[in-house]
């Protein structure tokens, strides 16, 4: 819990150093941060549970960047578990849905491969808020502890 404390103080802190209201892309950021290191620091034990809080955390910002929006914290939460399902256990093609009140979203992951020594695989991220889609793709790949971590 720590560490997820330290994550949310730091990137608070980097944002209010630029002495200007955030943008919502920047709040996406520290919010997908946030609760991406949250839901990462419920797997795992000893390192391997720091390891999936920093991973959790990582694949939680570049949720909140790419996308940009402002999301509930409820809908963050939804969609960065859903990204962890769709990355863990998710058949290819196959989505892995969420709902959040007037926001919901689906994952999309794509089929396994390897690069060098890592497990990888590319995913879609949909999200629609007030009917509006946005979609962010990116890479993931199977850190050694076991942990996903966006790569692009």
């Amino acid at each position: 819990m720590r560490l997820i404390s330290l994550i949310v103080v730091g990137t608070t802190g980097l944002m209010l150093s630029a002495c200007q209201s955030p943008t919502n892309q920047q709040v996406g950021i520290v919010g997908g941060s946030a609760a991406g290191a949250l839901i990462g620091n419920q797997f795992g034990s000893g390192s391997g549970k720091v390891a999936a809080t920093v991973a959790g955390g990582l694949i939680g910002a570049f949720v909140g960047n790419a996308i940009g929006v402002s999301l509930d914290a409820q809908a963050e939460q939804q969609a960065a578990q859903a990204q962890m399902q769709a990355l863990e256990n998710g058949r290819p093609g196959t989505p892995v849905a969420w709902n959040s009140g007037s926001t919901r979203g689906e994952v999309i992951p794509g089929p396994r491969y390897n690069v060098n020594a890592y497990e990888c695989r590319d995913y879609t991220h949909e999200i629609w808020i007030d009917g509006q889609p946005q979609t962010a793709r990116g890479t993931a790949c199977r850190q050694p502890d076991g942990t996903w971590r966006a790569v692009d």
